[in-house]
């Protein structure tokens, strides 16, 4: 589903990434696990077209990003939905009209019936039908997450990115994030790439941990063979957030 070989990416004398070898197989959650700062989102920015590499190949969907434009570049997006770490929902509109707003300005020739039942099973699929009508300023972090996944959905993404799915959550909340981001692998068949550095989203999210150490994929596995390392970084990384 995702085939990445060589990529680089700078920023004047910045070396963000440096090499990144990764392949993400369909049905599959991979967590790219890496402190702050070390290039995790420039990573998945890449992924969708955002950013552009200096050096290396990005292949999505049998694709390479790099070179899509226009209309062919808006088509691909349709099957990635993005989950930013802000939420980005539209502070203006109703948490109808965020839901809606994919599906009116990508898909043609949909009822309001059709857009209705659409959005209301997808408010359903993340617990949160109840506020069909409030605004994003009327809910909390956690349930503005959990709308900005819901509109991701509208369009059934093939792939699912998550850039820090749970930054900024309480324990409780974050634990209902993981648990929703598996339920989107399992009811949608979505094949994920999460970005963060939430040793607990990591461990309860991923098939396989990519861990990023100085720009490159230093570790890959399990969550226990990744934390099996004695490599100082590594160790210092898990005991940092699960200190003994």
């Amino acid at each position: 589903m995702i085939s990445i070989h060589g990529l680089k990416k700078s920023f004047g004398d910045l070396h963000v990434l440096r090499g990144i070898d990764l392949d993400v197989n369909r049905g599959e959650n991979v967590v790219v696990l890496g402190r702050s700062g070390t290039g995790k989102s420039v990573l998945i920015k890449i992924i969708v077209g955002l950013l552009k590499p200096d050096t290396g190949r990005v292949m999505v969907l049998g694709q390479d990003v790099e070179q899509l434009r226009g209309q062919e570049l808006d088509e691909f997006r349709q099957k990635v939905g993005f989950s930013f770490q802000s939420s980005a929902l539209y502070d203006s509109m109703s948490i109808r009209e965020n839901l809606e707003f994919p599906l009116i300005r990508n898909v043609r020739n949909l009822t309001q019936g059709e857009i209705d039942r659409a959005v209301e099973e997808a408010l359903d699929d993340v617990g949160l039908s109840q506020t069909i009508n409030q605004m994003p300023s009327e809910l909390s972090g956690g349930q503005r997450k959990r709308i900005g996944i819901a509109r991701t959905l509208m369009l059934k993404p093939e792939i699912m990115l998550y850039d820090e799915p749970t930054a900024g959550l309480d324990p409780i909340t974050s634990i209902e994030i993981n648990n929703l981001i598996n339920e989107v692998k399992e009811r949608f068949k979505a094949t994920s790439i999460i970005i963060t550095h939430d040793l607990t989203c990591a461990k309860t999210t991923g098939d396989r941990i990519a861990m990023l150490l100085d720009g490159r994929f230093e570790r890959v596995g399990t969550f226990e063979e990744v934390f099996a390392d004695s490599d100082e970084r590594v160790q210092q990384f898990y005991n940092y957030n699960f200190i003994n």
